[in-house]
């Protein structure tokens, strides 16, 4: 008998699943489950990190100064208040570790990110949802929610798996309307991706109050996600709380080199913004046409729903599977007639929309390239 035994609450814990990468019999996957860049890093960023082959045996700096004065002159920020992290998952899970804990509210909205509940119950916080409304995060509801035990509440914007995204307007009425004590956490992983003029990520709100932070990453349009590298735009008293609870070697110096490369590259980052505003759409209209629900999206991704008539979205993930095709299962996120699909090369995706055209038993030529 184990005599060893975990905090409370932690063996109710379901550990993060991410999305498959291989599928058994099939010498050649489409991997459209994890968010990926499909254009990969920027050459330069590649260089950046084979340059380091010789350093090995060298501690990191600890405090990503390079990174930081990097972010800060590309965001025009203050890099004294950019922590950076092990991909953003770390710095959600350290924000949580320094703010909440047993007794305590981690408030999110329903389809969020499933690392926001996993995080609150690994410090013994309690995490709440709030309804959404069609898919998108409603601001009412989750200020509904806010108790004198809420500490953070998770706001990812856009919204992974959803898609949806938030006006600055909305996000700022959220804000006002908040208690000083609790801290509003924007994820921001996919702002590279929006366009809309009435976006903001989140960093004015950071410099307005003192109980905002925004998160953002490399692993998306900068295609650094094997390297874990993200950061956080915090209130000063926020960043000197993170900088206490970190590691002291958090991000490894082959990732600060990789992402500080990949900002001064803007046009590997503008070819990838390319690439998903042309192909993200053009998917959208496929799948519609084949009689599935396209739900809008402002990140590099679709969330399609599959209704029953088809035979839902477990038999498509089946049939798919078997075309060596792997969107991502969203049962987890309490949506199981949906599968999220990343946006991939071209190829991926007529691919993959010649074998949904087979699934939904549809055999008209679909058009090539968005000209149709």
């Amino acid at each position: 008998m184990m005599a060893l035994t975990p905090r409370p609450g932690i063996m109710n814990i379901a550990p993060y699943v991410g999305g498959e990468s291989n599928l058994p019999g099939q010498n050649r996957v489409i991997k459209l489950a994890s968010n990926e860049s499909p254009l990969g890093p920027s050459p330069r960023a590649m260089e950046a990190y084979k340059a380091l082959a010789s350093e090995l045996h060298r501690y990191p700096d600890g405090g990503a100064v390079k990174l930081r004065e990097a972010l800060a002159h590309h965001h025009a920020l203050d890099a004294a208040r950019i922590v950076c992290g092990a991909g953003s998952d770390e710095l959600i899970g350290l924000l949580v570790r320094a703010y909440a804990g047993p007794g305590d509210e981690v408030l999110y909205s329903r389809h969020g990110f499933l690392m926001y509940p996993i995080a609150a119950q690994s410090v013994g916080a309690t995490p709440v949802t709030a309804p959404e409304r069609e898919l998108t995060a409603d601001i009412d509801a989750l200020l509904a929610r806010v108790t004198p035990r809420t500490r953070i509440l998770f706001l990812a914007n856009p919204n992974n798996p959803t898609g949806s995204c938030l006006p600055a307007a909305e996000v700022k009425r959220l804000r006002d309307r908040l208690a000083p004590d609790v801290l509003l956490v924007l994820d921001a992983a996919y702002a590279e991706y929006v366009t809309r003029p009435d976006y903001e990520a989140g960093a004015a709100l950071v410099e307005r109050h003192d109980n905002v932070v925004m998160l953002r990453t490399f692993s998306k349009i900068y295609g650094l996600a094997a390297l874990r590298i993200g950061w956080a735009y915090c209130p000063p008293a926020v960043a000197d709380v993170l900088n206490r609870v970190r590691g002291p070697f958090n991000t490894a110096m082959a990732a600060q080199a990789a992402a500080v490369a990949a900002l001064e590259d803007r046009g590997h980052t503008e070819k990838a913004r390319a690439h998903n505003d042309r192909w993200l759409p053009w998917f959208s209209k496929q799948v519609r046409g084949l009689g599935l629900v396209p739900h809008p999206s402002f990140g590099n991704f679709v969330l399609v729903e599959f209704p029953a008539a088809t035979g839902g979205a477990e038999k498509a993930l089946a049939f798919l599977n078997g075309r060596g095709v792997i969107p991502r299962r969203m049962a987890g996120y309490g949506l199981p007639d949906c599968l999220r699909f990343t946006i991939g090369t071209a190829e991926e995706m007529e691919l993959t929309v010649a074998a949904l055209r087979e699934f939904t038993g549809h055999d008209r030529e679909a058009g090539r390239g968005g000209t149709r």
